[in-house]
């Protein structure tokens, strides 16, 4: 089976919905609401996993998944769109998907195992020290399986929002220093999390797919040299057990006097001011996949592709980071 995929963090979606989980279509709100809509619309995705989408209510009284059909039947998406969502999430930014259902079955099927489930928290030693600390993903993992219409199964998909590096409060360069080393030891064991979740799958016989915006990248910063590991690596596995690893769908980015190409984002640096551009949304494929194409759908750099390029100001307005397209199929 070949498929589409991509994954979008679409910027704080919670904030495009009225209360009672209706889409707001009117003024600067409807306007990106609408951006969004044409983007998807146009990347004609059979799966997409949608970071920062709306907010799941404990009680069920409103989820991630009514709101996004309703949101996707409101401006004329996919006539056979829909939505999944997992456990909510602490805060307002929800991990969920949609997905055409006329092509593929997904469901929620986090672990039975009640020690190992996302949304419990979880020990693990970062530093190695031989010391577990204790852990919990702010926002669980969305753990899904995808099968074709005969129920033959295709793939595992874990979609993730990782803890953010970065450090919004005015702070001296001692506070700063703690709080980075802080946030990168969450950032690895909310990772370290999620690989051995892939290292099940695939001793089961799995196809895997992790997506999400994992806020980091290979060797792109100070502490991903400082602790010679990046959270992205701890996903990708252990060279050491060859098949196990997943592997990028995109090509290794490399450095420029703007940052890094591919990029799916850019963040303004604390220190120097200027704009860097980064790669931190990511979609890493097991051996069982291959990847046919796959592109960031950045306007900035994809300057000869006319599908992008026939979206560029929405996707320059919509959301702070761009989509990243894929076509999958079995290997």
């Amino acid at each position: 089976m070949k498929l589409k995929v991509a994954v979008y963090n679409v910027d704080w979606m919670h904030k495009l919905f009225h209360t009672d989980g209706t889409p707001i279509t009117t003024g600067a709100v409807g306007k990106r609401s609408q951006q969004l809509a044409t983007i998807i619309k146009t990347i004609n995705p059979d799966f997409i996993g949608i970071v920062e989408g709306p907010d799941t209510l404990v009680d069920g009284s409103k989820t991630a998944s009514i709101q996004l059909e309703n949101w996707s039947s409101h401006y004329g998406l996919n006539n056979n769109f829909k939505g999944i969502h997992g456990y909510p999430s602490s805060g307002q930014q929800e991990l969920s998907a949609l997905y055409d259902s006329s092509k593929i079955k997904v469901t929620f099927t986090p672990t039975t195992d009640p020690k190992n489930q996302f949304n419990k928290p979880f020990l693990v030693d970062t530093t190695n020290k031989l010391i577990k600390e204790q852990y919990k993903h702010y926002r669980p993992p969305l753990e899904l399986t995808i099968n074709d219409l005969t129920n033959e199964h295709f793939t595992k998909v874990i979609i993730a929002h990782t803890k953010s590096k970065g450090i919004f409060t005015p702070v001296d360069y001692a506070k700063f220093e703690q709080i980075s080393v802080r946030d990168r030891m969450r950032l690895y064991a909310e990772c370290i999390s999620i690989r051995k979740r892939c290292n099940d799958y695939i001793d089961d016989n799995h196809n895997v797919v992790v997506m999400g915006d994992i806020n980091d990248g290979i060797g792109m910063d100070f502490y991903e040299n400082r602790f010679n590991k990046s959270a992205v690596e701890i996903l990708l596995g252990d060279v050491w057990k060859p098949e196990t690893i997943l592997t990028s769908v995109l090509p290794k980015p490399k450095w420029t006097s703007n940052g890094w190409k591919p990029s799916s984002s850019r963040f303004k640096d604390r220190i120097t001011e200027d704009y860097i551009n980064v790669l931190i949304d990511h979609i890493l494929i097991s051996k069982g996949l291959k990847t046919l194409n796959a592109n960031v759908w950045n306007p900035y750099l994809e300057k000869e592709n006319t599908a992008i390029q026939s979206i560029s100001k929405e996707l320059k307005a919509a959301s702070d980071h761009f989509p990243v397209v894929a076509e999958i199929e079995n290997a």
